[in-house]
């Protein structure tokens, strides 16, 4: 009996381990996103036009969703890093995952787009890829990016709408 109960707790203690890998996602991971006061085809268009400069290996207007290949960003890991304590990475990759989804507020459309970056580091070749939290800076850049393609696409169209009226006045 004092045999299966301690393996009872073995199995408990050891199962809890693996609680560590993912202890950063669920306590202080938040996935960068942003509500756009926009329709979904105009906000995909925006997302494409920003993302156009990736590697995309998959895009799907149907399903909001963009994913990009894994992108080599040694030099610029072992570049912010280079101040810190931390040795130079012997290779770093990193993957972009974008959802677009759309929703409504207070009676409008709008559009949410999450942007998730998966960072993985290879500090010698015995390892392998270890993943890594992303610093998010790269995730806002675009969300912002996007925000500004919007804004322009908005301005954009107000112009044209004065100059039909104006046309429409003076016809």
């Amino acid at each position: 009996m004092k045999k299966i109960i301690s393996a009872i707790i073995i199995l408990i203690l050891t199962s809890c381990a693996s609680y560590d890998q993912f202890k950063q996602i669920t306590e202080e991971l938040e996935i960068p996103s942003r509500v756009f006061k926009a329709d979904f085809n105009q906000t995909w268009q925006a997302v494409l036009q920003v993302m156009k400069r990736y590697d995309i290996a998959f895009q799907s207007q149907e399903s909001g969703k963009i994913k990009t290949r894994w992108m080599d960003n040694t030099l610029e890991v072992n570049f912010t890093d280079s101040f810190g304590s931390a040795d130079a990475v012997k290779a770093a990759e990193f993957k972009i995952l974008v959802n677009v989804a759309e929703g409504f507020s207070l009676g409008r459309k709008v559009t949410k787009v999450t942007i998730f970056k998966r960072q993985r580091v290879e500090q010698d070749f015995l390892q392998g890829f270890k993943e890594v939290p992303a610093d998010g800076i790269l995730e806002k850049t675009l969300l912002y990016r996007i925000g500004v393609r919007i804004e322009n696409d908005n301005k954009i169209r107000e112009i044209d709408k004065a100059k039909e009226q104006e046309q429409l006045e003076n016809f």
